[in-house]
């Protein structure tokens, strides 16, 4: 949610950042014209208010000492009539203000590029091979998923299922000895984490929704983790507090048909290890850099070649103020493709969902900032898989998931049966 005090002290720097979103700065006017209304109306009101209670207390008065109240009720009857249509005013106002703020998205931080920039490649990029599909074969089973659930759902079978919680458990290991503590959160969340979140108003058409639940199946535990805290204050010096997540997650990824659909590139539903953090507004660029050096490190010790996308602001989502990409090599698509990313959402999403800290005893509370980062997921098994291809068809899999339980070799034969 945007700060509307930094609308009042520098319009025209939100009207400018906004812009570089490619959206319409005129926001600001309507933004600052609503706001300004309801700032003129608020002490008029009050006035009234306080006229109406000295008002009462002479009419209580008049009529003890027996004297004619009726012209001062008449003008109270006046008064309060102002009042009530004053108050109507003011409630349309703020109806307005908020449907409007929710629509705006966080203002891109100056980091933030106007076009994406490519920061650096790691790895050993330019290796081309078979597809992940080719190479898993029954082990990725499109077409029972398809049977049971619809088009691009797929069970995993056999050895991959071995490699997927292998990677989960090591990818804990890591992730706790940076600090962050283990959940698994609910994937069914109500209308308000979403919004909190900044999915809704934005991402409707990705969503599924439970109506008769008045619920959600969440796209990420992105949501779940921000709500984790939400309403809340934190206690002096309780901050950062990181998380890392894990949960199957569901998109309906509408609009999508025709395109990355081969294969559990882009499915229906997928498991993904998201980190979260809720930090001090000072800490969380640097937060933000960790965030990232953490990806990198899970991707360099799976040995992914890799590249660093600082994304344009015109393409962030709606609460990133900054948001970096990681693309991993794909063999089997002879190309660089996401497979994860980290943002840093300022304080967008504490303000929708009421996070805030106290900086020391006595302190007035701020509100925090909170960032975001997938950890690993199953397209991280995609690149596992292409870029360890062999010749002989065996696909030889990172050491460091060895003592977890996968396999050091998987090939798609080792499904048969199994």
């Amino acid at each position: 949610m945007l700060d509307l005090k930094l609308v009042r002290e520098d319009p025209e720097r939100v009207r400018k950042a906004l812009e570089r979103r490619r959206v319409d700065g005129t926001i600001v006017d309507q933004l600052l014209e609503l706001d300004a209304r309801r700032r003129e109306l608020l002490p008029e009101l009050e006035g009234l208010r306080a006229e109406q209670n000295r008002a009462g207390k002479a009419i209580a008065e008049a009529k003890r000492s027996g004297q004619d109240a009726a012209g001062a009720i008449e003008r109270m009857q006046g008064v309060a009539a102002r009042v009530k249509e004053m108050q109507a005013e003011q409630s349309k106002l703020e109806e307005r203000l908020t449907a409007l703020r929710a629509t705006v998205p966080n203002p891109p931080a100056t980091s933030a590029p106007d076009e994406e920039e490519v920061l650096r490649e790691e790895g050993r990029a330019g290796k081309t091979g078979r597809d992940h599909i080719e190479l898993l074969g029954e082990m990725v089973d499109i077409d029972a998923g398809a049977r049971l659930s619809g088009s691009r759902f797929a069970y995993l079978r056999g050895p991959l299922v071995m490699l997927e919680l292998a990677m989960v458990r090591w990818t804990f290991d890591v992730l706790t000895a940076h600090g962050f503590e283990p959940v698994i959160p609910p994937v069914l969340v109500r209308e308000e984490a979403l919004f909190g979140t900044g999915f809704l108003p934005d991402t409707e058409q990705q969503i599924y929704a439970l109506p008769d639940d008045e619920l959600y199946l969440s796209g990420t535990s992105e949501v779940a983790l921000a709500a984790l805290h939400a309403g809340e204050i934190v206690d002096p010096g309780k901050l950062p507090l990181r998380y890392a997540g894990f949960s199957a997650c569901f998109r309906r990824e509408a609009g999508a048909a025709g395109k990355d659909t081969r294969g559990i590139f882009r499915v229906h539903q997928f498991d993904k290890v998201e980190m979260f953090a809720f930090v001090e507004p000072e800490q969380s660029e640097g937060e933000h850099e960790r965030l990232l050096a953490i990806e990198e490190e899970l991707l360099q010790a799976l040995e992914i070649p890799y590249r660093v996308v600082n994304i344009a602001a015109w393409d962030l989502g709606a609460s990133a103020a900054k948001k970096y990409d990681l693309e991993a090599w794909m063999p089997g698509q002879e190309r660089y493709r996401e497979v994860t990313s980290c943002s840093n959402t300022t304080d967008f999403q504490a303000r929708r969902l009421d996070v805030r800290y106290r900086p020391a005893e006595g302190a007035s509370p701020r509100f925090a900032h909170t960032l975001n980062g997938t950890a690993t997921t199953w397209r991280t098994m995609i690149a596992i898989v292409e870029n360890g291809q062999r010749d002989d068809g065996t696909i030889e899999i990172p050491g460091v998931l060895h003592p977890y339980g996968a396999p050091e070799t998987i090939r798609a034969e080792a499904a048969a049966g199994s």
